[in-house]
């Protein structure tokens, strides 16, 4: 009997040291677009280059980062970006602009040259603040550089309410932010294609 209890012991020891060797489960996420239904039906034939675009240090990281006081963070471990931010914001922003410019020729800087666009949109996001449960805040200025030396610049702050209490809801919340932020930017884009003419 003390044979089999001993044995016992050892199995539920080897057990109980495997489980705590195993690192956590890792959840992956990505943003998403604005929904066509927000899409202006707006014929713009230009064509569009988004970037470069620069974004805060602090989240240019694998890890999803949040806030938790106005002075402290947290770098969340198992939770992380499918791909680099700096390479799915310019692309995230960019289907958002042709959405919203009504256009097929809205790409990525690093998609199309920026010679063989019309009007370039250089980007560079000062904040980019997630707060579980309560808002995400993206803060950004940009250019918009059209034929010769014509310059348009554009300045924004969008505040998204976070509306559930996972990561899943945060990163929802980010998307809609940038999506925010690209109306704004359409605006600017629109103007000096207005002022060229």
């Amino acid at each position: 009997m003390r044979r089999i209890l001993a044995a016992l012991a050892i199995v539920a020891a080897l057990l109980l040291s495997s489980a705590c060797s195993r690192s956590p489960r890792v959840t992956f996420y990505t943003l998403t677009p604005a929904t066509a239904a927000g899409a202006v039906q707006q014929t713009f034939s230009s064509a569009v280059a988004v970037g470069p675009v620069t974004i805060p240090e602090l989240v240019n990281r694998p890890q999803l980062v949040v806030r938790l006081t106005p002075n402290r963070v947290a770098v969340l471990e198992s939770h992380r970006w499918g791909e680099p931010l700096k390479n799915e914001i310019p692309r995230l922003l960019a289907q958002n602009l042709e959405r919203q410019l009504g256009s097929s020729r809205v790409f990525a800087y690093d998609q199309v040259s920026a010679a063989a666009a019309q009007y370039r949109v250089l980007v560079d996001i000062v904040r980019l603040d997630t707060v579980p449960g309560e808002s995400v805040t993206v803060e950004a200025g940009w250019v918009v550089r059209g034929a010769g030396t014509a310059r348009r610049e554009g300045r924004a702050e969008v505040r998204e309410k976070v509306t559930g209490a996972d990561y899943e809801a945060v990163v929802a919340a980010i998307s809609r932010a940038l999506a925010g932020l690209s109306a704004e930017m359409a605006k600017s884009v629109r103007s000096e294609a207005a002022g060229m003419k």
